[in-house]
């Protein structure tokens, strides 16, 4: 049966399943619906897929503790989320476009953002971090679920060009109860568009478990608006690039959006100006600890007779270089000029902006002159 032919038997979008092939201790479980779409997936890809998380979980304590240090104004970290960002980001095509939210450094990663445009806007000397059309990314959403939007715009003008590559949306559970990502998936379920809507359920909207927004797997909620909505371990790396493969590959057939809902935890504070002390215990993150998404794919590789040292040195490398890389953009990075915050607010120059500019020169200038005294 190919997986085309399973999907027509409902198998792929049961309410509730989750879809787990690596279990917490690594071990690897057969599920005839999902291992077709990982069946390329060899030893080297496996370790591959390791690297990339241990590299991302380093960038990530990197500019944490950049951010502790006074280089940056802010960071969201995605401690324990590594998985489920780069099992998705790893299905996609070169020329699929990414809609992100604030948290999706390994995304961003994986689509070539280096490390000084990566660290520029939470540094505050820039306004976005990278070109959206280079990276086939747009920069990060702030406004919580907008991205949705703009996902299903960029697919729905896709799909009219006859433009064969897919949108994909990431935002986290708490976007779920936005307006924004509910008019997205009515959108988007109504004209068939080729997208992907993968939410990382991390547990926590800020200080507000997801158990007092839905009573149900959020996974459930795509029903209402027509498409299929798949519940997967987020911290199995393996199922979730089999899942985001299946969605991809359903949208790219003309078949319409889908849902994702990647159960994960963050293991950080909502961002670094966050104490979840205040809402969550230590006793939770102990048990997600034993469920951490790395250390099962480790175990996976090592009971799979891959040369675990080599394995671990070729990690361990690339993440060295990785933070160094990181730390060195942090004093490279340029203040910009106070003038240029106008530059790129409209794409033509008017009268109402430049009256602006003109009270903003004015006003430095009166600096200068106490400076003179």
């Amino acid at each position: 049966m190919t997986p085309s032919d399973r999907e027509a038997t409902g198998l792929l979008t049961r309410p509730g399943d989750l879809v787990q092939l690596l279990d917490q201790a690594g071990t690897r479980h057969a599920n005839p619906d999902f291992d077709p779409w990982v069946a390329d997936v060899d030893t080297d890809a496996l370790a591959a897929l390791h690297r990339d998380m241990v590299v991302v979980r380093r960038l990530d304590a990197e500019a944490t503790a950049l951010q502790r240090q006074g280089e940056l104004g802010l960071w969201p970290p995605l401690a324990g989320q590594e998985a489920a960002q780069i099992g998705s980001a790893r299905a996609l095509d070169d020329e699929d476009f990414v809609f992100s939210s604030y948290r999706e450094h390994a995304v961003a990663w994986l689509r070539g953002v280096q490390p000084v445009e990566l660290l520029s806007v939470w540094r505050g000397t820039a306004a976005s971090g990278w070109n959206p059309y280079e990276k086939r990314m747009a920069v990060p959403q702030i406004i919580i679920g907008a991205q949705s939007l703009h996902a299903v715009g960029w697919a729905m003008g896709a799909k009219v060009q006859g433009d064969e590559h897919v949108a994909i949306s990431y935002f986290g559970d708490g976007a779920t109860s936005e307006g924004d990502v509910n008019e997205a998936f009515v959108f988007a379920a109504s004209f068939d568009a080729p997208v992907v809507f993968f939410c990382q359920n991390n547990g926590w909207a800020i200080s507000e478990p997801v158990g007092l927004q839905s009573k149900q797997p959020l996974a459930r909620r795509a029903d209402g608006f027509g498409m299929p909505g798949i519940r997967v371990d987020g911290n199995d790396v393996l199922a979730v690039l089999a899942v985001t493969r299946w969605a991809l590959d359903r949208a790219r057939r003309g078949e319409g959006p889908a849902f994702i809902e990647a159960v994960t935890y963050r293991m950080g504070p909502h961002t670094t100006a966050d104490d979840p002390k205040r809402y969550r215990t230590d006793d939770d993150l102990a048990a997600w600890r034993e469920r951490d998404p790395i250390s099962r794919l480790h175990a996976l590789l090592a009971a799979s007779g891959a040369d675990m040292a080599a394995v671990d040195a070729d990690a361990k490398a690339a993440a060295d270089r990785a933070a160094a890389d990181l730390r060195a953009a942090i004093t490279n990075i340029p203040d910009p000029e106070p003038m240029s915050v106008f530059d790129h607010v409209y794409a033509e120059p008017n009268s109402h902006l430049e009256r602006q500019k003109s009270r903003y020169a004015r006003y430095l200038a009166m600096f200068d002159e106490e400076d003179d005294r």
